[in-house]
């Protein structure tokens, strides 16, 4: 149970991997602040689900890395290669 009797959502754990994954890629530390979300993307091009990171990393502008599929589809060359891609 987390903070005040909030819930964890279950998939944290993954979202946590896809974050260590960027972080990694990215080189990113502690300094830099990361959100992973998944979203159902409405372009028709798009898979269905879609893992949106953002990197707020200090004195640069947010980035966002986009990488098609759910959040506890993802292995770590996919996302390494979305961030490196990104120049993020």
């Amino acid at each position: 149970m987390a903070l005040f009797g909030r819930r964890e959502r279950p998939d944290a754990p993954a979202r946590r991997r896809v974050e260590a994954w960027a972080r990694a890629a990215g080189g990113y530390g502690p300094d830099t602040a990361m959100t992973v979300s998944e979203i159902v993307c409405a372009d028709p091009a798009c898979p269905g689900f879609e893992t949106v990171i953002l990197i707020l990393a200090p004195n640069r502008p947010t980035r966002a890395v986009k990488v098609a599929g759910a959040v506890d589809a993802l292995d770590e060359a996919r996302v390494a290669a979305a961030v490196v891609s990104a120049g993020a």
